[in-house]
């Protein structure tokens, strides 16, 4: 008798087999939707904005910008009433202060960011800048002497006549050999491009000027412009007598040079700094002003000024 056998079992595992990766594959496609569904519909949307600079002064902008997914309206508000519905821009405030830039996306999604505006630095600036004060015009073999106004720690003078850095430090003493206009170049520390300034140094041997000396009306120049520093050594008036002697004298030169005689002593000034320490000097007494003028030329190129101290104590020209 023979004997019928059949073996299922190999069918049944190729059967289990199948079915453990059915229920893999979908429990790998159920939790791709759900994240899916997580991502898109349930998790939270935030917004994403930014701005350049928290603190900045009144002359700078604001800049800022918005990142946030899917945003379709923007308001930002600058704190002072002001605002904007672009996306991404710039903003000046007009007053310094402390504010609270805020960003509404989409009427619901907000971000704050606080911002503090300063005033602009205008002493900053200032502090900054050097400038050159002293006479735009000398004489040759006289002791001329420029000075460096603003701060600073190195201070290289040179005066265009050797081509060279003839002096350092904030006060600067140089006697020129030949006439003749020059540049003088001032370098410090604090400032990228040099300070300039032009002088004039001419030589009164070579007769090029004409120096009005005593004689008919010319006594009464000399006389009138030693009554009006005279006046300004006296205490009166200083606007007044200043500002006759700029406008008739110089011809609107407030840095015409001053050559002083005091008490044995030579010294070189501008016209401004001599007259400015004059009401300071106390018991100034004006013995002698007379002037030189630029060729062909009403306007006075020099003052040549001798005066002495009233009071027994040295004048300060």
């Amino acid at each position: 008798m023979s004997e019928n056998y059949n073996d299922s079992r190999p069918v049944n595992t190729n059967r289990q087999n199948y079915i453990f990766v059915y229920i893999f594959v979908s429990i790998l496609l159920l939790a791709g939707l759900i994240f899916l569904f997580k991502s898109s519909l349930f998790e939270k949307r935030e917004a994403n904005a930014q701005i350049a600079s928290d603190e900045f002064s009144l002359s700078e902008s604001l800049v800022y910008s918005d990142n946030t997914r899917d945003a379709k309206k923007w308001l930002w508000e600058f704190g002072n009433g002001d605002s904007s519905p672009s996306q991404n821009g710039t903003y000046r405030f007009r007053k310094p202060g402390s504010y609270i830039v805020r960003l509404t996306v989409d009427g619901k999604l907000q971000q704050q960011f606080p911002v503090n505006v300063r005033d602009t630095l205008i002493k900053t600036v200032q502090d900054t800048v050097v400038t050159i004060n002293g006479p735009t015009s000398g004489i040759v073999n006289e002791e001329i002497r420029l000075e460096a106004n603003g701060s600073g720690k190195m201070f290289e003078w040179s005066f265009g006549e050797t081509g060279r850095v003839d002096m350092k430090g904030p006060n600067a003493f140089y006697t020129y050999q030949k006439p003749g206009t020059y540049t003088v170049i001032l370098r410090t520390d604090i400032m990228k491009k040099p300070v300039y300034q032009r002088i004039v140094i001419t030589d009164p041997r070579a007769a090029l000027d004409t120096v009005i000396t005593p004689g008919d009306d010319n006594k009464k120049v000399m006389d009138d412009l030693r009554a009006r520093l005279q006046a300004i050594a006296s205490g009166k008036d200083f606007n007044s007598n200043y500002y006759y002697i700029v406008r008739k004298y110089t011809c609107g030169d407030e840095k015409a040079a001053v050559q002083i005689e005091a008490d044995g002593q030579k010294k070189q000034s501008d016209l401004y700094s001599y007259c400015m320490r004059l009401t300071f000097g106390g018991g100034v007494v004006i013995d002698e002003a007379q002037v030189t003028l630029k060729p062909n030329s009403t306007c006075a190129s020099m003052i040549n000024i001798k005066q002495h101290s009233n009071s027994g104590r040295k004048s300060n020209p």
